[in-house]
This record gives C-alpha cells, sequence and structure tokens, in this order.
C-alpha cells in the first residue's frame, strides 16, 4: 500500500504537533483534516486564540474541525465523511473509543518518552527532574487507557548534562516528526507489529503527572545535584520559584533558570545567601551551594544574577526560602 494514498486526520494543539503534521503536509501525505481544541479566550483582552495545530493547518490548507464534544454527533458525521484511514493524535486529549477507532487502521499517538516509562502529561519535564540520561519518543496505538497500548516504534535520545527542557523538548519535537513520517510508512507497508505494554511492575515505573505550582517550589535541604535536575526540568517553563525573605520576613518571590553546583565547603544553612555583590549569587543547599545563573524577581525581567546584584543592598538581610528564615 502507498503510505501517501492513505487519508489521515491528524489531531493536536500545542507547537509541538505541528512540526509532525507540517512534515506530513510537505511530504506529499494525504492529510484530510485536522481536529483540535475550539478557539479560547487568552491575555489581558481575552481575544480569542487559535491553538498552534489550527494555525498552521489553515497554512497548509487542511481542514480543520473544532468539537466542543468529542461525543457529538454533528462532529462524528464530519470525521466520518472524511473517510479516515489512518488517526494520528500529539499533544491531545483523550479521545473516546468512537473518535479513535473511526479509521479503519486504527489511531496512533507520539508521545515524549520511552513508554512505558513515563506514562502522563509531562514526560520530559520529569526525566530530567529526575536525572535520567536518556529519554526518547514512542508511537503507539490508542485504547482504552492513558499511554498504555500497543508500541509501534521507538527511538532514544540522550539527554545531556546542560539540557533543559526547553532544549530537549525542541529536540523530541522535530524527532518525533520524522517518526511519525516512519510509523506511517511502516503500517501501509504492513510490517509495522504492535507490541503490548505487558508484564511490568507499574510499582517501578516512572509516571510524568502535570506539574502544578508546588511542584516547582525549590526545597534548599535537598542535595545539590536534585536542586539542579529540578531548575533543568522546569527551565524555561513553568521554572522553578523560590520564597525570597529579607530579615526573616516574606519579602519576594523568584523564578530560576539556570544554576550550577558547587559540592562540599563549609556548608551553611540551607537557603543561606552567599555572593560577593557583584557577580557571585549562591545560595547553600544539603551538600554544597546552588550558584545562581539565571533569575527572575516577581515584577521585573529575567537576567543574569551579574546584572541583578549592583541593584540589590543589604543582601546579607536575604535568605532563599523557609529553611534559613526560621533560623
Amino acid at each position: 500500500m502507498n503510505p501517501k494514498t492513505l487519508r489521515i486526520v491528524f489531531m493536536g494543539t500545542p507547537e509541538f504537533a505541528v512540526p509532525s503534521l507540517r512534515r506530513l503536509v510537505a511530504e506529499g501525505y494525504n492529510v484530510v483534516g485536522a481536529v483540535t481544541v475550539p478557539d479560547k479566550p487568552a491575555g489581558r483582552g481575552r481575544h480569542l486564540r487559535e491553538s498552534d495545530v489550527k494555525i498552521a493547518a489553515r497554512e497548509l490548507g487542511v481542514p480543520v474541525l473544532q468539537p466542543e464534544k468529542f461525543r457529538d454527533p454533528a462532529f462524528l458525521d464530519a470525521l466520518q465523511a472524511l473517510q479516515p484511514d489512518l488517526g494520528i493524535v500529539i499533544a491531545f486529549k483523550m479521545l473516546p473509543e468512537v473518535v479513535w477507532a473511526m479509521p479503519r487502521l486504527g489511531t496512533f499517538n507520539l508521545h515524549a518518552s520511552l513508554l512505558p516509562e513515563y506514562r502522563g502529561a509531562a514526560p520530559i519535564n520529569w526525566a530530567i527532574i529526575n536525572g535520567e540520561r536518556e529519554t526518547g519518543i514512542t508511537t503507539f496505538l490508542l485504547n482504552h487507557e492513558i499511554d498504555k497500548g500497543a508500541i509501534l516504534a521507538q527511538e532514544r535520545v540522550a539527554i545531556a548534562p546542560e539540557d533543559n527542557v526547553g532544549t530537549l523538548y525542541e529536540r523530541l519535537m522535530l524527532l518525533g516528526a520524522e517518526l511519525v513520517t516512519a510509523t506511517v510508512d511502516r503500517i501501509a507497508a504492513g510490517d509495522c507489529t504492535p507490541v503490548e505494554q505487558m508484564h511490568f511492575d507499574e510499582s517501578r515505573l516512572h509516571p510524568a503527572p502535570k506539574i502544578f505550582k508546588e511542584d516547582c517550589r525549590i526545597d534548599w535541604r535537598q542535595p545539590g545535584e536534585r536542586i539542579v535536575n529540578l531548575v533543568r526540568g522546569l527551565s524555561p517553563y513553568p521554572a522553578a520559584w523560590t520564597p525570597i525573605f529579607k530579615k526573616g520576613e516574606p519579602s519576594d518571590t523568584a523564578k530560576i533558570f539556570a544554576v550550577h553546583f558547587e559540592p562540599g565547603g563549609v556548608v551553611q544553612r540551607p537557603g543561606t545567601v552567599e555572593t560577593d555583590k557583584r557577580t557571585y549569587l549562591a545560595v547553600a543547599c544539603a551538600d554544597g551551594r546552588i550558584v545562581v545563573d539565571e533569575l527572575q524577581i516577581a515584577g521585573k525581567r529575567r537576567m543574569s544574577a551579574r546584572d541583578l546584584l549592583p541593584g540589590m543592598r543589604d543582601l546579607s538581610d536575604y535568605s532563599f526560602g523557609e529553611e534559613a528564615a526560621e533560623a
């Protein structure tokens, strides 16, 4: 079967899905429709914002469907009218069986981890936060459970010490576009044997749940390597953060974007600020100090410690987190 003749319905929302859609169209695959979320109010003016997938689909001349509900008969009729042979899902909502089972060859998902590890909404973040040295991408068939369908293909990717979620996201996004087209080719050729996700001890697998604000808060009592990984795994978005105290009283908050670890030496109480007031800003942790390279005080722009320090006074009065403030 010629993969370019398959009638493909593409389903997704954010930027991560866009390179795959663009690559499919650019290489001549027959994308007959794109399904994405309805436009939503955003920004100060609450103007309607279109999803990244909708914007790309419109530029590419791909018809767009934006259902409020996936079981809406009008949407299902419109989807059926596209006569889909294959569905592709990237970074989208959980779909009911009536949608993912409609294409005659089924529907596959692109996920940014090496399944079965890191099932969930934030696999790239959690892989870095947990100090992994390798991750990857997976295509798998949708079924009734989240991220548990039969695996079609995988590609492994090394995580470099200097990677943060932004750099790794970019690499996986682009590599994902390659894996999507390769998976379509293999399905069309009939040489893609799904491998069920079975016989795993679920309690030993790493989950990747949605990240909330408290997940991003730095605990300066932790070892330095763990704090570095937390910052990397949340930079540039949503960003690790810490409360700032002045003379033991809450003063401000700061997002922390880039740090490095200096182990050992005289270990101060966690959260204690050490600085030369010119270029060096460090915070004591369990086994050394975290040198802060880039940060953003609430209400100010993101900047290097070198740029921030000259404008701050009485730095000896400050501490990061409650750990030192409560001393």
